[in-house]
C-alpha cells in the first residue's frame, strides 16, 4: 500500500495548479492498487485496467473541485469502488463469454501451465483448485458493500479507519460488514469442505 499523505497532497496541488506530470507520479505511485483492486473485484485483466485508467480520468477531471487536505487514497478507492460496481452491474445485465485465456489470478491474462494433457491431476489439487473456484463465486456474490470492506482489508491491509472512509461507514460499521462478508463466503464454502472432509 502506497500511502504517503505528504507526497499526495504534494502532487495533487501540484495537479490542480497546471503541473500535468504530477498526475504521472500518482499514477506510478497508485497504478498497481488500484489495478489490483479492480482485478479482485471484477476478476478480469482487461477490465481492471481500464477501471483503473478510469479512476485516474476521473482524478483529472475533479482535480480543481478536490479540497487540499482530501484523503487522496480514499478518494480513489471510494471512486474505484464505485466504477467496479458499476461495471460488475452491467456486466451482469450484459453476460458475454470471454475469448480471452483465463486469467491465473497475477493480472497476466493467462492460465498458469497445467500438467500434461496424459497425465491426469492428483486429486489433492482438483480439490484445491475446485475450493478456489467456490472462494471466487463466493467473492463475486458478495453484495458490494461487504465485498469493498473485505478486499480493503485483506488485501490492501487498510485499517478500519481508512475502509470507513472510503465506504460511507463507521468503523464498527466496518467491523460488521467484515464480520458478514466472511460468514456469507463460509457458507458459500461449507459444502466444498465438509465434501472434503468426507473423502
Amino acid at each position: 500500500m502506497p500511502s504517503d499523505p505528504t507526497r499526495d497532497r504534494s502532487d495533487l496541488l501540484s495537479l490542480q495548479t497546471g503541473d500535468d506530470s504530477a498526475l504521472n507520479r500518482l499514477m506510478a505511485r497508485w497504478e498497481r492498487p488500484l489495478f489490483a483492486f479492480a482485478w479482485r473485484y471484477v476478476r478480469n485483466t482487461t477490465d481492471a485496467r481500464d477501471l483503473a485508467v478510469e479512476t485516474f480520468v476521473k482524478l483529472h477531471q475533479q482535480r480543481t473541485r478536490l479540497r487540499p487536505d482530501t484523503n487522496l487514497s480514499a478518494w480513489l478507492f471510494t471512486t474505484l469502488a464505485n466504477l467496479c460496481h458499476n461495471h460488475h452491474r452491467w456486466r451482469r445485465r450484459h453476460p458475454t463469454v470471454s475469448l480471452d485465456a483465463p486469467d491465473d489470478g497475477h493480472g497476466n491474462g493467462h492460465a498458469p501451465p497445467g500438467p500434461q494433457a496424459d497425465s491426469p491431476p492428483a486429486p489433492d489439487a482438483l480439490e484445491h483448485k475446485e475450493a478456489l473456484a467456490a472462494l471466487d463465486q463466493a467473492l463475486i456474490k458478495l453484495p458490494p458493500d461487504l465485498k469493498t470492506a473485505l478486499l480493503l482489508h485483506h488485501f490492501e491491509a487498510m485499517p478500519y479507519r481508512e475502509i470507513g472512509a472510503i465506504t460511507g461507514c463507521s468503523e464498527r460499521g466496518v467491523e460488521t460488514r467484515l464480520y458478514r462478508a466472511r460468514q456469507a463466503l463460509r457458507a458459500a464454502l461449507e459444502p466444498i469442505l465438509r465434501e472434503t472432509t468426507v473423502r
